[in-house]
C-alpha cells in the first residue's frame, strides 16, 4: 500500500464530471430569480465550496440569506432543475475498486450538502459501500477550512501524513496543507494544473484513473 492508509476524494470535478451541469443549473436559477448576472467562469470558480460561502463570493452585494431563500424557492417550484446527477469520469470506478482491493480506506470530503451527496450515491449505488466515511459542507466547515479533514482523521485515528487528499481545486489542496496532509491534484475539473501545483499539490494527474499507478510508483 505504500505510505498512505486513507485516500480522501473530493466529489464534483474529481470523481464526477459535474462542472458543466452545475454552471448551467446555476445560470438558469440566476435568470429565474432575477439575480445579477454572473459569467460562467465566475460560477465555475466557486465549484467545490459550500453553498453559503459560494453565494457570499458570487453575490457579495446581496444578503446571503436572501439568496439562499430564493434558491430554496427555485428548487421547490422547479425540483428537477438542479437535481441531475453527473456521470463519473472515465476510469474513476475502476480506480476506486483497485484502491479498495489494495487495502486503502477511501473517504469523501466534498462541498456538496449531505442531501446532494446522498442523491449522488443513489445514482451511483455501487459507490457508497466503497467509502469508509464521508463529510459534507453542511455538516462541518466549508472548504478551505480543514475541519472536515480533521474530523476524518479523528474518526480513523490516523495522522495527516498517513492520508492523501485528492481534488481538482486549490480549496482541496489548501485544506490539506493546513493540516500538513499531502495532496494530489487532478486536471479534469475546475482549476488548471499549474494552479494546483502552486497551491502545493505533490503532482497533478489527468484524472483519478491514474491514482493507482501514481501510488504504485512511489
Amino acid at each position: 500500500m505504500g505510505k498512505f492508509s486513507i485516500l480522501i476524494f473530493d466529489w464534483d470535478g474529481t470523481l464526477a464530471d459535474s462542472a458543466g451541469h452545475i454552471v448551467s443549473s446555476m445560470q438558469q436559477a440566476i435568470a429565474a430569480m432575477n439575480l445579477p448576472p454572473r459569467s460562467d467562469q465566475a460560477i465555475r470558480e466557486l465549484i467545490g465550496l459550500g453553498l453559503v460561502d459560494a453565494m457570499q463570493r458570487l453575490f457579495p452585494e446581496l444578503d446571503v440569506d436572501d439568496v439562499l431563500r430564493l434558491l430554496g424557492e427555485y428548487r421547490r417550484i422547479a425540483p428537477g432543475s438542479m437535481a441531475h446527477e453527473a456521470p463519473l469520469f472515465a476510469g474513476a470506478r475502476d480506480a476506486l475498486e483497485q484502491l479498495q482491493a489494495q487495502g486503502y480506506l477511501l473517504a469523501v470530503a466534498t462541498g456538496k450538502s449531505r442531501p446532494g451527496l446522498n442523491r449522488s450515491f443513489q445514482a451511483h449505488t455501487f459507490l457508497k459501500s466503497m467509502f469508509f466515511t464521508t463529510r459534507c459542507a453542511d455538516e462541518t466547515a466549508d472548504k478551505p477550512d480543514p475541519l472536515m479533514l480533521r474530523q476524518i482523521l479523528e474518526e480513523t485515528r490516523l495522522q495527516p501524513e498517513q492520508a492523501l487528499m485528492i481534488g481538482d481545486t486549490d480549496y482541496d489542496v489548501g485544506m490539506a496543507n493546513a493540516l500538513g496532509m499531502p495532496s494530489l491534484g487532478v486536471g479534469c475539473g475546475v482549476h488548471e494544473p499549474g494552479r494546483l501545483l502552486r497551491a502545493g499539490a505533490q503532482a497533478v494527474l489527468d484524472n483519478v484513473g491514474g491514482v493507482p499507478a501514481w501510488l504504485a510508483a512511489r
